[in-house]
Order: structure tokens, then sequence, then C-alpha cells
């Protein structure tokens, strides 16, 4: 039985809210409150009188106000709890609302089609129990510059090493490294829950160097026992606003001794850039002092092709929204190969991250080479366990190839 609070269920069928109230039910939610329409949810959602309602399920198409103005109103009242689109629609459709409810800036919880299976149900709203919650109450725990800034001076900021491999013949061809935020109290947190905080408060310059900082000290600790690694890492546009980035980049690898062509930077571009000439100037110059860049999650966020026609990178980086699962879907796949041979002809590095199970890795073997990045090939880990994995990775890949005679 799932533990979860009050759940209120908009849709203008009869038929489908007594459905949905039975299957609710069944998997022990007691709070359930259904109504026809969008303007009396609204009501019920604003009313004083009752508590706040934890997740909405919503569906598109309804008379009078349909479900994207309904979940336009909610972000508008900067509704707090989770959202589930529900929808007869084609999948399209649905993930265009999807879309539009995570730009507005809702917790949305996921999107079920009808009629609705109870699995699936049941799969959502366990990702609500388990997740939703606890990350709502630690964001008003811990997000504060005071506690970031301490993280940082204090060192609680560790590095975790995801492996990038060749589609060629399995070989690693890099690491990306990944910052992770030990918290004393709360434990290990994720990195897209105070980056943002950093570019707010004006931090992200210090965690980037702090980040880099670390990683290159680890490079230098590979190479004395005779490994170059090239490692990838992470930088906001908001680092980029300084002319004097590139300099001190590589202050850094010279105190090292580590050769810039050994570092990848990974741009990603989470807000709208400000200054393009002055990311033209800092970027042009990484580049002309051999440091590798890489365009981030393309195909999402602010990235465009405008940046490619513009700006000196060397690797393409796909976004796992295109890569994971493109074999049942075919938008997803049309998306993946044009931007494949995109990256070919502009004579770039095209990563595919999201590599999650066999299906995408059988799935992206009919590409040539290019770079592989996912939970199927190896998980984010502490530079101590690189070993091991790439001695267990070695005889997967081996017996993969084998399956592939």
């Amino acid at each position: 039985m799932l533990n979860i609070g009050r759940v209120l269920v908009i849709d203008d069928d009869p038929i489908v809210l007594s459905a949905l109230e039975v299957q609710l039910s069944k998997l022990g939610l007691k709070e359930i409150t259904l109504v026809e329409a969008a303007t009396d949810a609204l009501e019920q959602i604003l009313s004083a009188n009752s508590p706040p309602f934890d997740i909405v399920i919503c569906d598109l198409q309804m008379p009078v106000m349909d479900g994207i103005e309904f979940v336009r109103r909610l972000a508008d009242m900067h509704y707090p709890g989770a959202l589930i689109l529900l929808s007869g629609e084609n999948a399209r459709t649905l993930q265009a609302a999807s879309l539009l409810a995570s730009k507005h800036k809702l917790n949305i919880l996921g999107t079920l089609t009808k009629p609705v299976a109870l699995n699936s149900l049941r799969e959502t709203l366990g990702t609500f129990e388990r997740e939703i919650v606890d990350l709502r109450g630690l964001r008003e725990q811990i997000m504060s510059k005071e506690d970031l800034t301490q993280a940082i001076e204090q060192g609680q900021l560790i590095l975790y090493y995801q492996p990038k491999i060749s589609l060629a013949d399995g070989s690693l061809k890099g690491l990306e490294a990944v910052v992770r935020w030990q918290h004393p109290r709360h434990g290990l947190i994720n990195p897209d829950q105070f980056i943002g905080v950093a570019e707010n408060y004006g931090l992200i310059d210090k965690l980037t160097f702090a980040v880099l900082d670390q990683a290159f000290r680890q490079m230098a600790q590979w190479r004395r026992v005779g490994k170059e690694i090239k490692v990838s890492v992470n930088v906001s546009m908001d680092n980029l606003s300084s002319l004097d980035f590139p300099e001190m980049v590589l202050s850094k690898l010279s105190e090292h001794n580590i050769d810039p062509k050994l570092l990848v930077l990974e741009i990603t571009e989470s807000r709208l850039m400000l200054n393009p000439d002055k990311v033209l100037d800092i970027v042009t110059r990484l580049k002309l002092k051999r440091i590798g860049l890489a365009l981030d999650d393309f195909g999402t966020g602010h990235s465009s092709l405008a940046q490619l026609r513009d700006l000196p990178f060397d690797e393409l980086k796909l976004d796992r929204s295109f890569v994971h699962d493109s074999t049942a879907d075919a938008v997803r796949a049309a998306i993946l190969h044009g931007s494949i041979q995109m990256a070919d002809q502009l004579g770039m590095v095209w990563v595919a991250e999201g590599v999650e199970d066999l299906e995408d890795w059988i799935y992206l073997r009919q590409f040539d080479d290019g770079l592989l990045q996912g939970y199927f090939i190896g998980r984010p880990m502490r530079p101590e366990d690189l070993d091991l994995w790439q001695k267990e990775w070695q005889e997967r890949y081996r017996a993969l190839a084998k399956q592939r005679e």
C-alpha cells in the first residue's frame, strides 16, 4: 500500500473518475477528491478550509478550461505538490503537455494514457512516495547560500567519475567528473539539487574551481601510476562571464602538471546566454589553449544549432531523452539519427548519454564510431573503483561482442 496524502482527480467523464477512485483505493489511498471541471478544481486547491493536495491528477481534454490552461493556472499560484497528466490523446501531445508543465517549474510526476492501467498508476505514484516528499523537505532544510558556501570551503564536495567508452571497440575513452555533496546530516546529494543554488547566489565560480582542483589532483595521481585519462568537467554559462576564466583554468592545469588536451569542459546552458560576444571570446581562447569543449545536453534547454555554428566545440553530447528507449519512439530515433549524422559531418565526436539497458546498447551498435555513456556501461563511481569496473566491463564487452557474432 502506498503512503500518500490527499489526491485531487479532475476529469469531465464521471466513468473515468469512478474507475480512478476504485484504482486509487486499491492502492491504499484514502483521501481522494473527485471533480469534473478544472474551474471547480482550482476552487478546491485555493480553498482555505481544506488541507493542501499532495497530488493532482488532471485530464487534458476538458470543456470550458482544458488541462493546458489548468497547468498554467497551477504555475501562476505556485502549486507546491505533484502533478500527473492524464489523456486519451496521442503520446506526442501528452509529452508536449508534460514538457510544458516542467517548464512552468511544476513537479510533474508523470503521464498516464487512458484507459489507465493499475500497474502504471502504482509505479507513477510510487515515485512520489519515494522521492518527491523527501526532496521537498530536503530543499527547505539545506539549500541556503551559507550551507553551500560551507560545503565548498570545508571540502564536502566530492567527485564521482562515469566512464565514456568507444562504440567501436569498448575501450575507455574518458571519464566525466560528477560532483556530489556529502552533506554531514543528509548524506549524498546530487548536483541537480545545488548547481542552480550556486548559480543564483553567485557561487558557481567557487564551486567550479573546487571541482577542477579536485579533478586535476586525481588526474595527477593517475599519471603517477602510468594512466593518462581524459576527464570531462561540467561548467555553467555563468562561469563564462569572466574574461580571465581561460587563464585561471590553464593556471590550475599547470599547477598540477596536467596536459590541457586531457581536459574537456562540458558547457551546459541552463539559462539564456546574456553576452554572446564575451562567451565567444572565452570559448575560443579555451580552444586555443588545447582544452577540449563539449556542448552538453544537446537538444534540450537553450542548447541550439546556433551554438554549433558559432562556437568551436569538439564534442556533441546527445541528451539521454533522445537516446534511452529510442527503439520504441520514432521521434526520438529520428532526432538521434539526425544529430549523429550532423556531428559526423561537422567532424565532431558524438557522445550518447543515457545508455541505460541492453536495448539501448543494441540499437546504438548500428552507428559508426562514437562514445557511449550510461548506467548500462557504468554508474558514476569513486576513483578507487575504476580498476574493478574496467576489469568487469572488459569481460562484459567480450560477451556482448560474441552475442553480436
